[in-house]
């Protein structure tokens, strides 16, 4: 039986987190933000709270049909790519190792439904969370909105990375603003994608997400500095800059 006034959440005592669980189970979608505030507030910090709620997450999931189930995977996913961050948080991830892998389970499910791409690619990324996939389990929603900054690993300028409505580039300047100084992004080729980029595509194709499939070689492609034109690979400059110095 889990102790909640000995555990804290971003308010301090969590003895008020059960009763909020109770109205999350009532209803996700509404309760959704306000449970956030308290067990994720900060998108990079968990608190021994927000990881004892992972068994009622799964219990919380496990009850509701695919179509119901994604705000409750929308608040476990953060929770767990948190994990590695703290020593609760790795302890957490052996101790409800089970109860994760029901909700990775229950990801997958979710995933063949028709979703918008915003929805999909969120569902995508818990999913990764839950097989502890790093940088991307937190750092995969900006492919569906269809824009990565990174800095240029020779001449440090800021990049913006372009993939989707508004074409599949790189340019140093705000392209909102104007006509701007564009350099085309050099994909890869599907058929020579591998490891998780192969994954991706292939999944994205049979969830019949084929926009998002599209801008999968892209992300895992290179891209040309518009001011030095040092060609990089863009997946491997989203994970230097996703990577903390400490």
């Amino acid at each position: 039986m889990t102790d909640w006034s000995k555990l804290s959440d971003a308010h301090g005592s969590a003895e008020g987190v059960p009763a909020l669980l109770d109205r999350f189970e009532a209803d996700p979608r509404g309760v959704w933000s306000e449970l956030m505030d308290r067990l994720w507030p900060m998108l990079d910090t968990a608190f021994s709270a927000s990881f004892a709620a992972l068994p009622r997450f799964a219990e919380i999931a496990a009850d509701r049909n695919p179509e119901e189930r994604r705000w409750v995977l929308f608040a476990a996913g953060p929770i767990v790519a948190c994990a590695r961050r703290s020593v609760d948080g790795v302890a957490a991830r052996a101790v409800y190792s089970s109860q994760i892998a029901e909700l990775s389970r229950l990801t997958e499910e979710c995933l063949r439904l028709p979703l918008e791409m915003e929805d999909y690619v969120g569902l995508l990324q818990a999913g990764l969370a839950f097989e502890d996939v790093e940088v991307w389990d937190e750092h995969l929603d900006n492919l569906a909105q269809g824009e990565y900054e990174v800095d240029c690993p020779y001449c440090g300028v800021n990049l913006f990375i372009v993939m989707g409505a508004d074409g599949f580039f790189s340019c140093s300047d705000d392209y909102a603003l104007g006509v701007v100084e564009k350099t085309p992004l050099r994909p890869t080729a599907p058929a020579e994608l591998e490891g998780l980029a192969k994954r991706l595509h292939h999944q994205a194709l049979a969830d019949g997400q084929p926009a998002l499939a599209q801008r999968v070689p892209y992300l895992f492609g290179q891209a040309a500095c518009t001011d030095c034109g040092t060609v990089f690979s863009v997946a491997d400059r989203v994970v230097a800059n996703a990577t903390p110095s400490w």
